[in-house]
């Protein structure tokens, strides 16, 4: 099955959140592309790329203002949407799916 994970940095300085998307594993391993779509990029799935390390794990990072949350899905082969399953809440989309959220 997918491992996916959502890892949080706040920054001391600002209010800002560091946060890192990884996922492997399940659909992710035949994928040809995965990005992260989000109310933080008009919902682009060309905005954010992860991009595959040696070991197959797809990764990316983006600074977000922190205090906000922020409704997200992964992008395979830009077509297929995947939820994050240790996402914060999940919230119904309007199309009959879910969006996971993050609170930082």
């Amino acid at each position: 099955g997918e491992v996916m994970s959502i890892e949080k940095k706040f920054l001391k300085t600002k209010p800002v959140c560091k946060l890192k998307f990884q996922v492997s594993g399940g659909v992710f391993d035949h994928a040809n592309s995965v990005s992260v779509a989000g109310d933080f990029n008009g919902w682009s799935k060309e905005d954010l790329p992860l991009k595959r390390g040696k070991d197959g794990s797809w990764s990316a990072s983006i600074d977000l203002e922190s205090n906000r949350d922020y409704q997200f899905r992964y992008v395979v082969d830009g077509n297929d949407w995947v939820n994050e399953p240790e996402a914060d809440l999940f919230i119904h989309n309007g199309i009959g799916e879910e969006n996971s959220v993050v609170s930082l």
